[in-house]
């Protein structure tokens, strides 16, 4: 006896084929159509126990059908598949009450455990969302495998309040992501607030998050009454000193915050997101993380990929920054297929931040309409000739910063044959300049960033900060 009855529409044959034995063998009737009227014919008649569509059809969309769908049979369970890979497809599929969402190419095993959910999953277990509207701009750009998990994760997350932890690389995107789960949730009409806790000083979190009593009487209110009723993005939130630590667990515990100095607890109403670029886990073997904190904050994990892990989304945010700086009045350019060869075969360790800067500086300072592999190549070997110029200056027994800094200018000039400080001089060379000093720091110190703090003059979360920054790796030989 059959486990139930599929409908399976599509106007790709070889698909309809391909999902019809995966579901056949599983133990399913199966029906298949190719396109949207008989999809809803079949639907209206009260065939089917569960629909499987592509979205896209020659007489139709299945995100105008499944609003028909859901009125007539509510309890009718519909999988979309769509080979239009982004992040909007994934919302609007959920906004829609879709009960499930794959992107194609997709796993077989994958289409039929969605089904068996479907189908054998309690109808009151069931959850759907309702339409809503937006008129956002893409906010997040990419087709590859990596970022449709990272797409189905936040679709599924934009009617709910569950606190998120997003870790990633430094420039993957954490901040937009945390952006995009507030703009496209139910708390879109909230205050979106954010605070990066690895750029405030360590004695000064505390009071910055709860607010305190003043002297003289009233509350300067913190952090957390900014956010309440909205969304609160702790980054970096493995800079979070153990004593603050303990005060924000108990605001997940009860939702009351009490402003230092004060005895009355203020009612809070927020969803909290937070992100980190370090391993929270090695963190709390050390006991520099609370572990029950760690379990509050990270009830749902969203891991980003590194852009060398999705090297095929590289055309298409070129052309997404490309269309952006052409909205902020650069000229519109044309990208060769050669240069996205050139981009595509390079490491990116500043991930998409640097790939962004990277494409909206050759938006602004090229006439060029077409840009050509000779222009990429160009521009990557300038984004990392400022730090190979100080690692020269060193190696070649320039110590003083003077000599050094008269060495790094001359080499610009040799290479780009031009008498003329560069544009940006001053801040690109303190920020290249950093790097080699605070490596030597931490090699003299034998990666102990407390005594390197303290001989640089830095607070620790500002050396923190500058190590991630930089991408900087922490290296202690055994005494």
């Amino acid at each position: 006896m059959a486990k139930g009855s599929i409908i399976v529409a599509d106007d790709d044959a070889a698909i309809r084929l391909v999902i019809n034995q995966a579901l056949t063998r599983a133990g399913y009737e199966v029906r298949v159509a190719s396109n949207v009227s008989k999809l809803w014919e079949w639907v209206e008649e009260g065939e089917g126990d569960c629909v499987v569509s592509d979205v896209i059809m020659p007489d139709g969309d299945a995100f105008d059908l499944l609003p028909r769908i859901k009125h007539h049979r509510p309890d009718l369970p519909v999988i979309l598949i769509s080979a239009q890979n982004t992040f909007m497809t994934a919302l609007n599929a959920q906004e829609a009450g879709a009960y499930e969402y794959l992107p194609k190419p997709f796993d077989l095993e994958r289409l039929v455990e969605a089904v068996n959910r479907a189908v054998l999953e309690p109808k009151d277990n069931r959850t759907t969302q309702t339409p809503d509207e937006y008129s956002a701009k893409m906010p997040l750009v990419g087709r590859s495998q990596a970022m449709q998990e990272v797409y189905r994760s936040i679709a599924r997350l934009t009617a709910s309040d569950m606190a998120v932890m997003i870790s990633g690389l430094s420039g993957t995107g954490k901040k937009l992501t945390a952006r995009v789960l507030h703009d496209f949730g139910g708390r879109k009409h909230g205050p979106f607030v954010t605070v990066n806790l690895s750029s405030i000083p360590e004695e000064m979190v505390e009071d910055h998050l709860f607010g305190r009593q003043k002297p003289e009487g009233g509350l300067e209110h913190g952090i957390l009454r900014k956010a309440d009723g909205g969304t609160l993005y702790l980054e970096e939130v493995a800079g979070l000193p153990l004593n603050v630590q303990s005060r924000l667990l108990r605001v997940l515990q009860t939702g009351e915050a009490t402003p230092t100095g004060s005895t009355m607890p203020l009612k809070l109403d927020i969803r909290f997101v937070s992100s980190t670029t370090q391993d929270l886990d090695h963190l709390i073997n050390q006991g520099l993380f609370r572990e029950d904190l760690y379990y509050r904050l990270n009830v749902v994990p969203i891991r980003l990929p590194a852009l060398k892990d999705r090297r095929e989304d590289i055309a298409d945010l070129a052309r997404h920054f490309l269309k952006m700086a052409e909205m902020e009045g650069a000229k519109a350019k044309f990208i060769e297929s050669d240069a996205l060869s050139v981009l595509r075969d390079h490491l990116w360790p500043g991930n998409v931040r640097e790939f962004e800067n990277l494409i909206r500086r050759i938006a602004v300072l090229y006439p060029q309409e077409t840009i050509t592999p000779t222009i990429v190549e160009t521009e990557i070997k300038n984004g990392g000739f400022f730090r190979k110029s100080m690692m020269d200056a060193s190696s070649g027994g320039f110590t003083g910063l003077q000599s050094a800094t008269e060495y790094f200018i001359s080499r610009y000039f040799e290479e780009h044959g031009t008498s003329m400080p560069p544009d940006g001089v001053y801040d690109r060379f303190l920020q290249d300049f950093e790097y080699p000093l605070i490596t030597t720091t931490l090699q003299a110190t034998n990666g102990n960033q407390i005594k390197a703090a303290k001989v640089l003059g830095l607070n620790r979360n500002t050396l923190r900060k500058k190590i991630k920054q930089h991408g900087i790796r922490i290296v202690r030989t055994a005494k």
